[in-house]
């Protein structure tokens, strides 16, 4: 029985590498991979493909979360691409999907290799006797404040007893600030340029942010998490 589950998990790893590889094959072969580096013609390939230049894009942030390439940059790539509103809808839903898809990887595709890898890493010790003391409020506090790296994040959850449903809407809500006020500004900038106007939206986004920074602060209080020692 335990070949077989190790040949079963085996075999989902191997089907997931595929899909991936050709998700990479075809962003090479359309010249996705060229286009990228620059702006106006990222602008005009992912118009060119209309409603399918959102999926392409989603697609490729599910990738860089699943192989934990650093993808902050895709954000404002994505404000730049499709605009300073579509842009954040668009870099939440992949960054959401790609979270959730690294965590899907963790839990069933290939939990024993991960568990392997990290479940002896100091930081996966300190995220699972998080949730097992506090449950999602450590996963709220996690999301809001960079403790730990995005992608580590992603596959270390996979291994606690989190629960994909909650995974998912935590990880939407709590990334949905910083996915639109990124995008926005990178949108604002390349349409309009720098003005008066863009320094006091700046202002505002500030003052956005500083509000969510308060959110973690107040749950670390209230269930009496010592921040200093989670780094």
């Amino acid at each position: 029985m335990a070949k077989e589950g190790k040949s079963n998990s085996s075999l989902k790893l191997i089907i997931a590498v595929l899909v991936i590889a050709i998700g990479f094959f075809i962003a090479w072969k359309t010249g996705l991979v060229s286009k990228i580096q620059d702006v106006e013609a990222m602008q005009a390939f992912f118009k060119s493909k209309g409603i399918l230049g959102y999926g392409i894009f989603i697609l490729i942030f599910i990738v860089v979360c699943v192989f934990m390439i650093p993808g902050s940059m895709l954000t404002i790539i994505a404000g730049i691409a499709f605009g300073p509103i579509i842009g954040g809808v668009v870099s939440l839903i992949g960054a959401t999907l790609g979270a959730t898809a690294a965590f899907l990887v963790s839990k069933y595709v290939a939990r024993s290799m991960i568990e392997e890898k990290i479940g002896k890493n100091e930081m996966f010790r300190k995220i699972d006797d998080g949730v097992e003391k506090n449950g999602t409020s450590f996963l709220i506090l996690t999301r809001l404040v960079p403790v730990f790296p995005f992608s580590f994040q992603n596959y270390a959850y996979g291994l606690t007893k989190i629960k994909l449903s909650t995974y998912f809407i935590v990880s939407l809500i709590c990334m949905a600030p910083g996915a639109f006020i990124y995008a926005y500004m990178a949108g604002e900038i390349v349409t309009n340029g720098f003005s008066p106007a863009l320094l006091v939206k700046f202002a505002g986004a500030g003052v956005a942010l500083f509000l969510v920074s308060l959110v973690p602060k107040y749950i670390a209080k209230k269930k009496g998490i010592d921040m200093s020692n989670l780094k």
